[in-house]
């Protein structure tokens, strides 16, 4: 398991990469593993050129080598591009059938930016002038006065713009946007000619420049959709409102052609762009058979997204066959894929990612007890010494000790087994235990069924 700082997200700073692709080892980033970061870095640049979709990567390594948390970076680093995160044990556990539950996971990773031209009313709030009957019953009435550097001008209100102003919390010296096609109302911040008011000194007040030139302009707004979230909409059976519930269902083929049509023809006309995102795979040696066929037609398709997997699995055998393969992955889809392998981590990569775990999680350890700390993660593993930061914590606690120290450490090892002492006590005291007898293999019982000669 990888680990970088809180906040380390800018421009492939979370992997610990520059703009020449080198990486820096003790950097704001990630923390080892430099040639599958500088690996991540090429594939980055590539997907935000937008020349590399419908290929697939494989992140390959033991347990604990930081496989997803390259993933997650890489996802962190892309911005607007979609991402869709899957187990592919997931593609077993839904209602729809394996392929459709892939389909709708390539397609929720394929985004479409929609252009259109809106006209807008940008400017300061002057007055904002609301007249109410005598009895309070009927529609309210309103003006407001708007303006920029250049000119001012009064617009009447409506009941529905007023409810608006009044939802937006908007007042004078407020800069507004009003979107005329739709009434929308969007608070752009404060004009800073009203600075020094008294009553908008508050440290969360966003200050902007009045807006010049005309108060009525065109704008382009870009609106960034998946396709998925198109297909449901489009989809009768559904509706929009399977978005928010989350059981979509199947979604008929010919839906799908009719809309890859018609944003074809939106990406002719310069209306839309298709934005190739990921989606990422983890345990791919869990998928079958049927599920690999599928991925390798899917992948030749016009509209597929990157897809980077990750497999921590040797020579496995590949699921629903009797078959091994490396990485459980058949051998024509593993000619496919772009494979980026990590390492086990060293003693100073290890001790780095515990100084920054126990950062995260507010632990004041000892140098020896980090010192200990790392020498349990060598001997074990690197997630077994990350739980004994916060079980160290509460028995320093207990102890009304401020820092963790080495005898916290050793207390919680004794308490708490890691994989290789359970298996030996499992070992040692395996007859006390019920159900203890080894089954007979599959050729021991094809001989116990055949009868004798």
């Amino acid at each position: 398991m990888a680990a970088w700082p809180v906040g380390a997200h800018s421009h492939i700073r979370g992997l610990g990469l520059d703009d020449k692709l080198e990486a820096r080892p003790n950097s704001q980033g990630m923390v080892g593993q430099i040639r599958a970061r500088k690996a991540a870095g090429v594939i980055l640049k590539i997907i935000k050129q937008g020349k590399i979709s419908g290929r697939a990567i494989l992140m390959a390594g033991a347990p604990g080598t930081g496989k997803t948390a390259i993933a997650m970076a890489m996802s962190q680093e892309l911005g607007d591009v979609p991402f869709t995160a899957l187990a592919a044990s997931e593609v077993y556990s839904m209602e729809i059938s394996k392929t459709e539950s892939l389909t709708q996971a390539f397609r929720r990773s394929i985004g479409i930016r929609i252009k259109e031209e809106t006209e807008i009313i940008e400017g300061e709030v002057v007055e904002i002038q609301i007249d109410r009957s005598v009895t309070g019953v009927g529609p309210k009435t309103g003006k407001l006065t708007l303006k920029t550097t250049d000119m001012e001008t009064i617009y009447d209100l409506g009941q529905k713009m007023i409810g608006s102003l009044t939802k937006e919390k908007v007042m004078a010296g407020d800069v507004i946007q009003i979107d005329k096609a739709t009434g929308r109302i969007t608070r752009l911040g404060r004009s800073f000619t009203r600075a020094r008011d008294f009553d908008a000194t508050g440290p969360d007040v966003k200050f902007v420049q009045c807006p010049d030139g005309e108060l009525q302009t065109r704008k382009e707004v870009v609106h960034t959709v998946s396709l998925h979230e198109i297909d449901v909409i489009n989809s009768r059976q559904q509706g929009f409102l399977a978005l928010f519930s989350g059981d979509t269902g199947e979604i008929k083929s010919e839906v799908r052609d009719q809309i890859n049509q018609k944003i074809s023809g939106w990406c002719e006309e310069g209306k839309a762009e298709i934005v190739p995102g990921v989606l990422f795979i983890d345990e791919i040696h869990m998928l079958d058979m049927e599920c690999f066929s599928f991925l390798n037609r899917a992948l030749e398709g016009t509209m597929a997204p990157v897809v980077i997997m990750a497999s921590n699995r040797g020579m496995a055998r590949i699921r629903g066959t009797n078959y091994q393969s490396p990485h459980g992955v058949p051998i024509d889809f593993l000619d496919r894929l772009l494979i980026i392998s990590t390492q086990a981590y060293n003693e100073d990569d290890i001790k780095q990612i515990l100084k920054i775990r126990c950062d995260e999680e507010e632990v004041d350890m000892t140098e020896d007890a980090l010192a200990v700390l790392t020498k349990v993660a060598t001997t074990t593993s690197l997630r077994y010494a990350i739980h004994l930061i916060s079980t160290g914590y509460m028995v320093a606690q207990k102890r009304k000790a401020s820092k963790v120290d080495v005898v916290d450490i050793k207390r919680v090892s004794a308490l708490f087994l890691d994989e290789a002492r359970s298996v030996q006590y499992l070992t040692d005291y395996q007859d006390e235990f019920m159900f203890s007898e080894i089954a007979p293999s599959h050729g021991d019982r094809m001989a116990i069924d055949q009868p004798s000669a």
